[in-house]
């Protein structure tokens, strides 16, 4: 199995997009940036629901480091660097979680488009 990187990035920079434009939301309005970003990704590769997760899970967890860290460093011109040490912990949280919510996307965006 090859990564399509062309996709990957793509995909980043469309779950960053989504994932500001979503958060007018709420704090659960980045996800579904992530996820909608991840699908779209998921539909575009090809090779089966494992490709998908897999370009989905890279897309949600470059992304989810991105967004973290520019999340740290407005907290840490806000609020000091004990913000920043928190915001580190809660970053690793939100990769992870991003990473979840981009396999899942990827996978769907996969069966959408109909390939095992």
């Amino acid at each position: 199995m090859d990564i399509d990187w062309k996709w990957v990035v793509i995909g980043i920079v469309l779950s960053i997009i989504l994932s500001i434009v979503f958060s007018v939301l709420g704090s659960w309005g980045s996800y579904i940036g992530y996820f909608l970003a991840t699908a779209i990704v998921g539909y575009m590769v090809a090779g089966g629901y494992m490709n998908g997760a897999i370009h989905g899970a890279l897309v949600g967890i470059v992304s989810g480091i991105v967004v973290g860290i520019l999340a740290i460093i407005g907290l840490a011109a806000l609020a000091g660097a004990g913000a920043a040490t928190v915001g580190a912990l809660v970053l690793i949280l939100g990769i992870i979680i991003s990473a979840i919510i981009g396999a899942i996307g990827g996978a769907i965006g996969a069966a959408i488009k109909g390939e095992a």
